[in-house]
């Protein structure tokens, strides 16, 4: 088994109101700085109490509504090259990614396909602006992740990532009271995918006992805040700082175990739908579980028993089902159950191109078009 490796922020703030840290970070340190966000950042309440100060620090700002794409990436490097020498990015999953694709690729001289893994041809090196990263979302854990994903769903048709150690934000910030507010189906599809990093570098073929037992803390976090994670009390605050604590860890576990048939399927999918990612993860997690449960594979086997063990004491269904029915009957919103189609030839196309990643079982293809065909109405 190979040694594991953790490559994390150089600073990290955590705790709620810990977006007041951002003003002396920029001001200590004076120059010009790019903001990426969403519009939802810009009309709330953390936009209005911030924007006297923040905004003569700032050269300008870029607005994020989804996965960027090489077009996009593109475009924002030829605008700001040479202008901006930091970047904040505060927002989902979708603006911290951007943002360290631009902080990167502004500082690589050719475009983002040339650099993007699956279809590139040219390896990225390290050097990238530095970045500051608020998420306001509990998910991706882009916040301290090696990987800025990019997606491509016209000519190329691909999701993938440009990825180096230098690419993860020298800072996070890690407000949870952002969490505030969020819709019901955000919140739930978000800290889905968070469990969904957790639980699939737990059962990593890479995992050793230094990376599942932070999987195990993460997967902590997440069982407190699941079910309370829209709560507009004092137990809420807690489940959203617990959830925030669990997509950073969720972060740090994929980044040194890698993840597993999940993913595998889901980054194929986002190449080609519009869907949440978080809910595609959600989505497929339980008929995986389904198919988990039947697997005789002993040290999956065994490592689901010791999750059961840790997050359900005195457990007495099988622990996949215990999990699945777990998560169903404590989820603030039952996302799965919304009908969502994928065509015959899209799933064909899914799995031409789906693998099984890092996980400790290979999964056939028939076992891929189950999970698919268990999580979407197929016409």
């Amino acid at each position: 088994m190979s040694a594991s490796q953790m490559i994390a922020n150089r600073h990290t703030f955590f705790g709620r109101g810990s977006l007041r840290e951002l003003l002396p970070l920029l001001s200590a340190d004076p120059q010009p700085t790019l903001l990426f966000c969403g519009r939802s950042f810009l009309a709330g309440d953390a936009w209005a109490a911030l924007e006297n100060d923040l905004t003569p620090l700032l050269v300008g700002h870029e607005i994020v509504s989804h996965e960027a794409s090489p077009v996009e990436i593109d475009a924002w490097v030829d605008r700001w090259r040479g202008r901006a020498q930091r970047v904040v990015a505060i927002g989902g999953g979708s603006v911290l990614d951007a943002a360290k694709a631009f902080a990167a690729l502004s500082q690589h001289p050719l475009n983002t396909l040339r650099y993007l893994e699956k279809v590139g041809d040219t390896a990225v090196t390290g050097a990238t602006l530095p970045l500051i990263a608020i998420p306001t979302t509990a998910g991706t854990g882009s916040e301290v992740t090696q990987n800025a994903v990019v997606t491509d769903k016209t000519d190329n048709k691909v999701k993938a990532s440009l990825r180096h150690p230098a690419f993860v934000p020298q800072v996070a910030i890690l407000d949870p009271d952002l969490l505030r507010g969020a819709p019901d189906h955000v919140l739930a599809c978000c800290a889905i995918d968070a469990f969904t990093h957790l639980f699939e570098a737990y059962l990593s073929a890479k995992g050793n006992l230094f990376t599942r037992q932070m999987a195990l803390n993460g997967m902590r976090s997440f069982i407190t805040a699941w079910p309370r994670l829209n709560s507009d009390d004092e137990a809420g605050d807690i489940a959203r700082e617990q959830m925030m604590m669990a997509s950073w860890l969720g972060g740090l576990s994929l980044s040194m175990a890698g993840l597993g048939v999940i993913h595998g399927i889901a980054g194929e999918l986002g190449a080609i739908k519009d869907y949440h990612h978080g809910e595609v993860c959600g989505r497929l997690l339980l008929p995986f579980l389904e198919i988990s449960g039947k697997s005789d594979h002993p040290q999956q086997q065994a490592l689901m028993s010791d999750l059961a063990n840790t997050l359900f004491p005195a457990f007495t269904l099988p622990p996949a089902r215990l999990l699945a029915e777990w998560l169903k009957e404590n989820a603030i919103v039952p996302f799965w159950q919304t009908p969502q189609t994928l065509t015959q030839a899209e799933v064909s196309w899914i799995l031409a191109r789906s693998n099984s990643k890092n996980a400790l079982v290979t999964y056939s293809e028939e076992q891929q078009r189950a999970m698919l065909e268990a999580a979407y109405d197929i016409v």
